[in-house]
């Protein structure tokens, strides 16, 4: 279940990396860039993530912009009604999303930590992520 070559961070993980550049979400953001593991998004998750990042005034989108390479993008059609044991409808996008490229999900999403157990979807912190590879 879940891939480590090919992740989906949610927002907190761009925030987090964004604060604190020692921190285990800021290693997982190198590690992107450096091509291991890819970053897998579609258009919602990437705009979901632009405008939670656009609305930290410390923090710039031209940090990140990158990381949402074509090389990740996914056309095709994600259900997160699939995934109605996570109780945020906007966390059931990278939820889904995950699910559907059978990748892991790193998130600081405390909702999101909670439910990892009553579905299919590999849902780590950043810490987890590390670990594992």
């Amino acid at each position: 279940m879940g891939s480590q070559s090919e992740v989906v961070l949610d927002t907190n993980i761009l925030v987090a990396a964004g604060f604190n550049p020692q921190s285990a979400s800021a290693r997982i953001i190198e590690e992107v860039r450096a091509g291991r593991p890819s970053l897998m998004w579609n258009e919602d998750t990437r705009r979901e993530s632009r405008a939670d990042v656009e609305q930290i005034p410390p923090l710039s989108w031209d940090r990140f912009a990158g990381l949402f390479g074509e090389g990740g993008h996914y056309a095709g059609r994600v259900n997160p009604e699939t995934v109605d044991h996570v109780s945020d409808p906007d966390d059931r996008k990278f939820a889904a999303l995950a699910g559907a490229m059978d990748a892991a999900l790193v998130t600081t999403d405390d909702d999101l930590l909670g439910s990892r157990e009553r579905g299919h979807v590999l849902i780590l912190t950043s810490d987890e992520f590390l670990e594992r590879r």
